[in-house]
This record gives structure tokens, sequence and C-alpha cells, in this order.
């Protein structure tokens, strides 16, 4: 585990498999591709119910990106956190669980 600091912050940097960064950085890649969509229907001022439907599909989509990442984190970071006995993850884990669910 190495850190890397940014804005006084120390952010912990953990690998992950070939095949989880590719299904996140695809899922990435859609959404972008949704945001072009939403931000060209805007510029052809597009009727607003038509693009509030493509917006909470972006949402949809940004949600299901943060459970694979989630799941991701929980199966692999905090797991071997915990059986290093590092039990300061379960709090961490808790915390970022609050943060998601405002």
């Amino acid at each position: 585990m190495s850190g890397e600091m940014e804005n006084g912050y120390i952010h912990e940097m953990k690998m992950r498999s070939p095949e989880q960064q590719k299904k996140l950085l695809n899922r990435l890649k859609r959404i972008e591709g949704q945001i072009r969509g939403i931000e060209s229907m805007v510029e052809k001022d597009a009727y607003c119910p038509e693009i509030l439907v493509q917006v909470s599909a972006v949402s949809s989509a940004l949600n299901s990106f943060n459970k694979e990442l989630l799941a991701c984190h929980i199966r692999g970071c905090v797991a071997e956190d915990i059986r290093e006995g590092n039990d300061a993850a379960i709090d961490e884990l808790v915390e970022v669980l609050q943060k998601l669910m405002k």
C-alpha cells in the first residue's frame, strides 16, 4: 500500500485487476458518451423532458458504476486490510457509505 499526496490528503493506491479496470473504464466511457449526447441535445434545444430522461439515465449509470467500484473495494481493499488486522478499514468503509447515502 502506498500513498500519494494531493491537496493535503494522502490517497491510498491499490491495484485493480486488469479485468476490473477495463470494466470500470468501459462504464465511464459509456457515461461520457451519454453526457456528450445530453450536451448535444441542449445545443439543439431538445425538448426538456427528453433531456431529463437522458440525465436520469446518466444518474443511473453513475450509480451502477459506484456499485461496481464499491464491490471491488470491499472484496479487495477492505477484505485485505481486515485480514492484515487493519480494522480502521471498517470505519473508513462506514464513512464512505454514509457519504454515498446522502
